[in-house]
């Protein structure tokens, strides 16, 4: 088996978001967002602080010597650019902000409009399986190199802000992720690994909470992710010694 505790940076693509509820049904286009890594400190290291910055866990066991079934969270953020002006697709009933669609298109740069986020966070809890293979043994130092696929669900905590309503800021079930990753793995004295990975997946999140007290607005939207993550670990029995 092993533990592993490590940090990400993320990258996502454009993305379509439709927003529906009383009074409004509409799609914004090709959205621009993008992660929000923590400023380096005792954050990263502090057990009390260590879900801030954005991280990731892993806990592992080895079907066989070489597969392994890995079950773990990656906990990135997703930030909507605030700057920026989009396609607009819809309808909206209440006139102020229906007059802020100009010519097709809304400018979300004041706020006022909209405020989207993922940033506690984009909660990708996912199983996967991973296969391993020795590239490098001497004593006292391994190098493994990995390659797998994974499925999980989306558990974010979205803080979105839609037309001046109270901030929806709750936990919550909004769909599913898809992923392969690779990793390269250094194992230091048969127990204490260093990993660098690399993953690229696909995530759909079709109910999205966008206001608070159950109302049934939502917010749907699915994109494609990128992520690079290193940290430590500690394996137990990552290779058979005789």
């Amino acid at each position: 088996m092993f533990v592993f505790w490590g940090w990400n940076r993320s990258g996502f693509s454009n993305s379509d978001i439709r927003f529906k509820g009383n009074g409004y049904d509409f799609t914004l286009n090709n959205v621009v967002a993008h992660d929000r890594p923590s400023e380096l400190s005792m954050a990263y290291i502090d057990p009390t602080r260590l879900s801030i910055p954005q991280f990731n866990f892993r806990l592992s066991y080895f079907i066989k010597d070489n597969l392994a079934l890995v079950v773990g969270t990656d906990h990135m953020k997703y930030v909507m650019d605030q700057e920026q002006t989009v396609d607009f697709k819809g309808n909206i009933s209440d006139p102020k902000y229906a007059a802020m669609v100009q010519n097709g298109k809304v400018d979300l740069t004041d706020q006022e409009f909209l405020t989207f986020e993922h940033t506690d966070g984009l909660n990708y809890v996912n199983a996967g399986l991973e296969k391993y293979k020795n590239l490098y043994s001497k004593k006292n130092f391994d190098i493994f190199w990995a390659y797998g696929a994974g499925v999980g669900v989306l558990f974010p905590k979205s803080n979105v802000k839609l037309f001046g309503n109270e901030r929806s800021d709750r936990y919550h079930v909004a769909g599913f992720g898809l992923d392969a990753r690779t990793n390269i793995n250094f194992v230091f004295w048969k127990h204490w690994m260093a990993r660098v990975e690399g993953k690229f997946g696909y995530i759909n999140m079709p109910d999205i909470k966008t206001t608070l007290n159950n109302k049934p607005d939502k917010a749907s939207q699915d994109f494609v992710f990128y992520q690079v993550n290193f940290g430590i670990g500690y394996t137990f029995n990552t290779k058979k010694y005789n």
